[in-house]
C-alpha cells in the first residue's frame, strides 16, 4: 500500500488533461495521483505515458439535471472508495459535481480553481443560475484558486465567496514549454510551406465560436482585404452545437480568399502557424487566461488582444501588444490596420514577446508555484 497522500485531478472532459498531464512527473513524485474526467482517449493517453490511474465519470459540459444527479452519485462512489485527501477540480461541471461529492463525503482538502467565469457575460435567468452555481462550488470547497486577477475580481466583486483566495505566481495553471514554444529550425521549415510573402498574415487560434470575437474578427477582415494585402489563419474547431458564430460570418470565411480556414493543428503544425504570420489576434469575450495568448507571445509575435480577464494580464499595452474593447468590430479593425502600418511600433513589441512570457509563465516557475502552494495546504495531512 502506498504511503503517499491520495489526489484527484479532476475536469469535466478528457481535453482538459492536458492542464494537468505536463506536471505529472512533479506530482508522482510527492502524491499518489488519480485524473478524473469524463471517458476519452486524452484520459487514456495520459494513462499510457504516465502509468497515472484514471478514473472515468461522464458529465455534461452543460446544465442536465437528471445527468448530472447521475454523475453526482457516480463521484460520491469514487470518492467513498478511493478515499482521497484532496479533491483539486477545473472547469465549471467538473468544480460544482466534484466540489459536492467532496463535501459530501468529507474529503479534507478541496480545491477548485476558476479558470475562466461564464456568468459575467450571461444575462437574465441563466447568469442568475451560473452565479448560484459558483457560489455552491466556492461553498463546498475549502481552497479557492482564481486563475488570474481578473477572475479573483470577478468572483470578490459578484460575491460569489468571502473565503480567502490566492492568484499563484502570475496567474495561469500550465505555463509554457519555451524550448518546444520556439521558432526551431522544423518549425521554421513548415511555417515557410504556410507563408505568403508580401502578405501580412494575422493569426487567430481557439474554437470558432462567438465567444472568441469571430463575429468581429469576420468584420473586420471584410474591411481590411479591401484596402491591404492581408490574410487571416483560423486554426480551431468549430462548434456548431454550442456557441455557433453568425451566419455571414461563416459566409466570409468560406468565399473570402483573404480567410483560410486550416481547421484544427496539433504539435508542430499548430506553431508553424504561429511562425508563418506576423501578429496573433484574439478578440474573445470571455477568458480566464488565455493559454493562446501566451503560446503566440513565446514564438515572437504581438497580439491585439480584447480587454478582458486573462488578456489583459498578459498584454501590456503598447509592449508586447494592444488591447481594444470585446464586441467592437470598428476597434478591432483600426488596431488591425495599425499593426500593418506601424512597423516600427509592431517590431519593438515582437522583439518584447518572447522575453514577457519567458519572466512570468515559464512552466518551470508555474508548476513550482503550484506544488509549493499544495505543500502549505497538505502539509498537515503529512504527520
Amino acid at each position: 500500500m502506498s504511503s503517499k497522500l491520495k489526489i484527484i485531478r479532476a475536469c469535466t472532459v478528457p481535453m482538459s488533461v492536458i492542464f494537468v498531464t505536463g506536471m505529472l512527473p512533479e506530482l508522482q513524485e510527492r502524491y499518489e495521483v488519480l485524473l478524473l474526467s469524463s471517458p476519452g482517449h486524452e484520459l487514456d493517453e495520459a494513462e499510457e505515458k504516465s502509468g497515472v490511474r484514471g478514473v472515468r465519470v461522464p458529465m455534461e459540459r452543460h446544465i442536465s439535471f437528471g445527468r448530472d444527479l447521475i454523475s453526482l452519485c457516480r463521484l460520491v462512489y469514487v470518492f467513498l472508495k478511493e478515499k482521497p485527501a484532496m479533491v483539486h477540480s477545473m472547469t465549471p461541471k467538473a468544480g460544482l459535481l466534484c466540489m459536492i461529492a467532496a463535501w459530501m463525503t468529507r474529503v479534507p482538502v478541496r480545491v477548485h480553481t476558476f479558470t475562466g467565469l461564464v456568468f459575467p457575460t450571461a444575462t437574465g435567468l441563466k447568469r442568475k443560475i451560473l452565479m448560484l452555481t459558483d457560489r455552491l462550488t466556492c461553498t463546498c470547497a475549502t481552497h479557492v484558486i482564481p486563475e488570474g486577477e481578473g477572475v479573483k475580481n470577478d468572483l470578490l466583486n459578484n460575491e460569489i465567496t468571502k473565503k480567502p483566495m490566492k492568484v499563484l505566481g502570475y496567474g495561469n495553471v500550465r505555463g509554457i514549454d519555451m524550448v518546444r514554444f520556439d521558432r526551431r529550425p522544423e518549425v521554421l521549415a513548415l511555417a515557410g510551406e504556410i507563408r505568403k510573402n508580401d502578405v501580412f498574415t494575422f493569426v487567430f487560434v481557439g474554437r470558432i465560436v462567438r465567444d472568441k470575437g469571430i463575429n468581429e474578427l469576420c468584420q473586420a477582415m471584410e474591411m481590411l482585404s479591401g484596402i491591404a494585402p492581408v490574410r487571416l489563419l483560423l486554426v480551431g474547431p468549430y462548434e456548431n452545437d454550442l456557441d455557433p458564430i453568425s451566419q455571414s460570418s461563416k459566409d466570409i470565411i468560406e468565399n473570402n480568399p483573404a480567410v483560410e480556414y486550416l481547421g484544427s493543428n496539433y504539435g508542430d503544425d499548430m506553431l508553424a502557424c504561429y511562425a508563418a504570420a506576423d501578429c496573433f489576434v484574439f478578440p474573445s469575450y470571455r477568458e480566464g487566461f488565455p493559454n493562446t495568448v501566451i503560446e503566440a507571445g513565446a514564438m515572437g509575435l504581438p497580439s491585439i488582444v480584447t480587454d478582458i480577464n486573462g488578456s489583459r494580464e498578459i498584454i501590456v499595452q503598447g509592449e508586447n501588444g494592444v488591447i481594444v474593447p470585446p464586441k467592437d468590430a470598428d476597434a478591432l479593425y483600426k488596431a488591425m490596420w495599425d499593426m500593418i502600418r506601424n512597423k516600427p511600433a509592431r517590431d519593438r513589441m515582437a522583439a518584447n514577446a518572447r522575453k514577457m512570457i519567458a519572466s512570468r509563465f515559464e512552466q518551470g516557475y508555474v508548476r513550482k508555484c503550484l506544488m509549493e502552494y499544495y505543500d502549505e495546504i497538505l502539509g498537515p495531512y503529512f504527520s
